[in-house]
């Protein structure tokens, strides 16, 4: 595991965190999975018991709620990974689910409970199950 400058991990012995990159100033709170060769970039927070498997980019200045899930196998157990980006300032509320291969766009907002199955746009606020595009403020 590589750790950046300033970045603190609570509580790690209550945590599986594998050989991957964590930026500068980040916060990863206790009971997280984030598995081999996953990329987490500066100034994110990982919130408790958020799974993040192999494949996940995580950009700078991103928020990953409590209980966030990443999945990475459309049919497991295929071993078939695909690849997941989490773009600039996006925001993942509680216990979103993200399917393998998705990107979530730059300062997207993702609310709480959403299943995210398609790509999220740049700037745009997407919730429910499947995930939407919201138009309202």
């Amino acid at each position: 595991m590589k750790v950046g400058i300033g970045t603190k991990i609570w509580h790690p012995e209550l945590s599986n965190i594998g050989e991957c990159e964590i930026g500068d100033n980040c916060k990863i709170h206790s009971h997280v999975w984030i598995g081999d060769d996953v990329k987490i970039g500066n100034n994110v927070k990982v919130q408790a018991f958020s799974f993040i498997p192999k494949g996940v980019t995580i950009e700078d200045d991103v928020f990953i709620g409590p209980r966030v899930t990443f999945t990475n196998d459309k049919y497991p157990p295929s071993g078939k990974w695909s690849t997941t980006l989490v773009k600039k300032g996006a925001s993942l509320g509680a216990s979103v689910t993200v399917l393998p291969g998705i990107t979530i766009g730059n300062n997207a907002r993702i609310g709480a409970g959403a299943v995210v199955t398609k790509d999220i746009p740049d700037n745009v606020v997407a919730c429910g199950v499947p995930a939407a595009i919201h138009a309202g403020k």
